[in-house]
């Protein structure tokens, strides 16, 4: 029944949503840019000073007054002049048109609705490309925390039901905390069931240890690993998708820089090569220097080529 109404109250919201046309749309323009520059609360009739009630000839005698005190020649300098009198011709128009004052009477007495349709705002303020990224990657996110919250508390219920279990079949149904260790085997699969073939199948049992209040699970090794509610990892903002990207590249350029510093740390220097004209080049202690007309060559990983004399 809640769903029947819901969805109707969809339709009924779609279809007066759907019924504003552009005239509707101009009204509305209209509306809002007269209450920014006139301020709030000012309405077509009261801007031009008549009832809401006034006739034809009421009207257009406002308009007139209204025109010959916001005309451009007597008003030089003064901003924003030009588009409060080009308002003004607007809005006289529509309230000399009966159809049209008719669909602005039902306006200024139901009130402008506050949601006039995506069509309305998008083409009055279409985002640019980054502002859909950006409104994207919020909304991604969010959507993610909302299921990681989700999961989060399913996790909570699935871990106090299994503490639960876990002392029900250690203490009994009293519930009374006994002394020592109690080793019991805990449903965590659901209960017995039959397959297609009629055979029962048992639903997954945990080996847990019960110990005063706490409560353990016991893996095959024979270790014991608490079971409290920290087991379960709440939601956090750093671990949707956009924080995690982010990190994660921040990381990776810290840890590029890193090693960029250390490759020019540790750059091995180039061999040194003695020079032909050098006097001691190649020469110990107690040895003559070289004479000119020898050439020192090296080669590769800085072995010596016996020098030759030239002819």
């Amino acid at each position: 029944m809640k769903l029947f109404v819901f969805v109707a109250f969809l339709a009924v919201l779609v279809t007066v949503v759907s019924a504003w046309t552009k005239e509707d749309h101009e009204i509305f323009d209209l509306v809002t840019a007269l209450e920014v520059s006139e301020g709030k609360g000012t309405t077509f009739y009261s801007w031009l000073d008549v009832p809401s009630t006034a006739t034809l000839v009421e009207i257009n005698k406002a308009y007139r007054k209204k025109s010959m005190q916001l005309h451009p020649d007597k008003n030089p300098g003064v901003k924003g002049i030009h588009e409060r009198f080009a308002r003004l011709g607007v809005i006289a128009t529509i309230l000399k048109n009966p159809e049209e004052r008719k669909r602005y009477d039902f306006f200024y007495k139901n009130g402008v609705p506050k949601w006039r349709g995506s069509g309305y705002y998008y083409a009055r303020f279409r985002p640019g490309l980054g502002t859909v990224l950006v409104f994207l990657t919020i909304l991604t996110s969010g959507l993610q925390y909302l299921v990681q919250t989700l999961n989060y508390k399913r996790d909570l219920m699935r871990i106090e039901l299994a503490i639960r279990d876990a002392r029900l079949a250690a203490w009994g149904p009293k519930m009374e905390p006994l002394q020592g260790k109690r080793k019991v085997k805990v449903n965590l699969g659901g209960g017995p069931r039959q397959d297609g073939d009629g055979n029962i199948i048992p639903g997954k049992m945990l080996d847990m240890v019960v110990e005063q209040d706490n409560v353990f699970i016991l893996d095959p090794s024979g270790s014991l690993h608490l079971l409290d509610t920290s087991s379960a990892t709440p939601a956090a903002i750093s671990r949707t998708w956009f924080i995690e990207l982010l990190i994660s590249s921040i990381r990776k350029f810290s840890y590029s820089k890193e090693s960029s510093g250390n490759d020019v740390d540790n750059e091995p220097s180039a061999p040194t090569v003695d020079r032909p004209d050098s006097p001691v080049s190649g020469a110990s202690e107690g040895e003559e220097p070289r004479q000119a007309g020898y050439t020192a060559a090296v080669k590769a990983g800085g072995r010596r080529r016996k020098a030759t004399r030239k002819r």
